[in-house]
Protein backbone atom coordinates (compact mmCIF):
# COMPACT_ATOMS: atom_id res chain seq x y z
CA UNK A 1 0.00 0.00 0.00
CA UNK A 2 0.99 3.37 -0.54
CA UNK A 3 1.40 5.92 1.52
CA UNK A 4 -1.09 8.25 0.25
CA UNK A 5 -3.58 5.09 -0.19
CA UNK A 6 -5.82 4.96 2.63
CA UNK A 7 -6.46 0.94 4.13
CA UNK A 8 -10.04 -0.01 3.92
CA UNK A 9 -12.24 0.10 7.15
CA UNK A 10 -11.80 -3.66 7.41
CA UNK A 11 -8.32 -3.76 7.38
CA UNK A 12 -7.92 -0.22 9.41
CA UNK A 13 -9.70 -2.24 12.21
CA UNK A 14 -7.56 -5.33 11.98
CA UNK A 15 -4.76 -3.09 12.56
CA UNK A 16 -5.87 -1.46 15.23
CA UNK A 17 -7.32 -4.91 16.50
CA UNK A 18 -3.01 -6.07 16.20
CA UNK A 19 -2.11 -2.97 17.62
CA UNK A 20 -3.76 -3.18 20.71
CA UNK A 21 -3.04 -6.87 21.10
CA UNK A 22 1.10 -5.84 20.89
CA UNK A 23 0.34 -2.47 23.64
CA UNK A 24 -1.11 -5.43 25.87
CA UNK A 25 1.39 -7.74 25.86
CA UNK A 26 3.76 -5.54 28.23
CA UNK A 27 7.28 -5.94 26.49
CA UNK A 28 7.03 -3.39 23.81
CA UNK A 29 9.79 -0.97 24.06
CA UNK A 30 8.62 2.47 24.97
CA UNK A 31 9.80 4.42 21.37
CA UNK A 32 7.82 1.40 19.40
CA UNK A 33 4.60 1.90 21.80
CA UNK A 34 4.41 5.66 21.09
CA UNK A 35 4.65 5.14 17.32
CA UNK A 36 2.03 2.44 17.81
CA UNK A 37 -0.52 4.92 19.57
CA UNK A 38 0.36 7.26 16.99
CA UNK A 39 -0.65 5.11 13.94
CA UNK A 40 -3.56 3.62 15.91
CA UNK A 41 -4.78 7.14 16.40
CA UNK A 42 -4.90 7.70 12.94
CA UNK A 43 -6.37 4.44 11.90
CA UNK A 44 -9.59 5.27 14.67
CA UNK A 45 -9.66 8.98 13.14
CA UNK A 46 -10.10 7.34 9.45
CA UNK A 47 -12.56 4.66 10.85
CA UNK A 48 -14.16 7.34 12.62
CA UNK A 49 -14.38 9.43 9.49
CA UNK A 50 -15.19 6.45 7.12
CA UNK A 51 -17.95 5.48 9.87
CA UNK A 52 -19.45 9.19 9.58
CA UNK A 53 -20.10 9.08 5.69
CA UNK A 54 -21.48 5.78 5.73
CA UNK A 55 -24.19 7.35 8.26
CA UNK A 56 -24.48 10.17 5.91
CA UNK A 57 -25.80 7.86 3.10
CA UNK A 58 -27.68 5.62 4.70
CA UNK A 59 -31.44 5.97 3.43
CA UNK A 60 -34.10 4.86 5.85
CA UNK A 61 -36.82 3.61 3.87
CA UNK A 62 -40.36 4.20 4.95
CA UNK A 63 -43.72 3.08 3.60
CA UNK A 64 -46.17 6.81 3.53
CA UNK A 65 -49.49 7.60 2.31
CA UNK A 66 -48.18 7.43 -1.39
CA UNK A 67 -45.51 4.88 -1.33
CA UNK A 68 -42.45 4.22 0.20
CA UNK A 69 -40.30 7.66 0.68
CA UNK A 70 -36.69 7.71 1.56
CA UNK A 71 -35.13 9.70 4.61
CA UNK A 72 -32.08 10.72 5.13
CA UNK A 73 -30.20 8.55 8.41
CA UNK A 74 -30.34 11.20 10.85
CA UNK A 75 -27.00 12.62 12.29
CA UNK A 76 -25.53 11.53 15.34
CA UNK A 77 -24.83 14.05 18.02
CA UNK A 78 -21.19 13.77 19.09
Amino acid sequence: MQQDEQPTFEDAIERLEEIVASMEEGDTPLAQLVDQFEEGTKLAKACNERLKEAESRIALVRKGQDGIELDEFPESED
